[in-house]
């Protein structure tokens, strides 16, 4: 296979193993020791030449073959696998849509409500509580302007990345645990991010 074709193949199936592993690009560099711009690089097709141990960290950390990930269409083969397994017939829930701009505002509404109001997107995984948010603006080194973030509204007890905005700036940010600060308000754990408000 020809070295571009195995840097495409490996862009899209870290793409793909972030959202369906329900891991973000953060959550990606901090476990496996890379830098943000060594996996934004590559996600955005900059890099023809990924070193080899860069992709066995990338391998390691979601803990597939360091063969495959350069060679193998993963999303194709667990579509397949997934076809034959009981969970391949759970239904997605629907998540309402809220703009970055419009976020604060429908922050006190329930879901019921905002899937009325809003655009709905689906998440294919266990959903209480769950909103999308389209955002407007980048989150420096993190999210850029059309992603959408999959969000669990409210506080919880776990370490993962929190969706907060700043009261003093107006913008929203990602933090890496909850944050007890009268300039933060949490607006819930982030559980995917996809690329550009793609659509499942």
């Amino acid at each position: 296979m020809h070295k571009k074709d195995r840097t495409e193949k490996l862009k899209n199936n870290i793409k793909y193993l972030i959202k369906s592993r329900g891991e973000t690009r953060l959550s990606l560099c901090n476990a496996s020791g890379l830098t943000r711009t060594t996996i934004y690089n590559i996600l955005e097709g900059r890099v023809v030449h990924v070193q080899q141990s860069t992709i066995q960290k990338i391998s390691d950390f979601f803990g597939v073959s360091y063969t495959e990930i350069e060679t193998i269409d993963f999303e194709e083969k667990e579509i397949i696998e997934s076809s034959a397994s009981p969970l391949g017939n759970m239904n997605p829930a629907a998540v309402p849509i809220i703009r970055e701009s419009l976020l604060v505002q429908n922050l006190d509404k329930r879901i019921g409500e905002l899937s009325i109001t809003h655009p709905l997107t689906y998440y294919f995984g266990t959903a209480c509580n769950v909103i999308g948010v389209l955002l407007e603006n980048d989150i420096s080194g993190i999210s850029e302007s059309g992603d959408l973030l999959i969000v669990k509204k409210g506080l919880s007890s776990d370490n993962g990345e929190k969706l907060a905005y700043e009261k003093t700036t107006k913008k929203l940010t990602v933090l890496s645990h909850d944050f007890c600060n009268e300039s933060f308000c949490i607006i819930g754990d982030v559980i995917e991010e996809r690329f550009n408000g793609k659509r499942q």
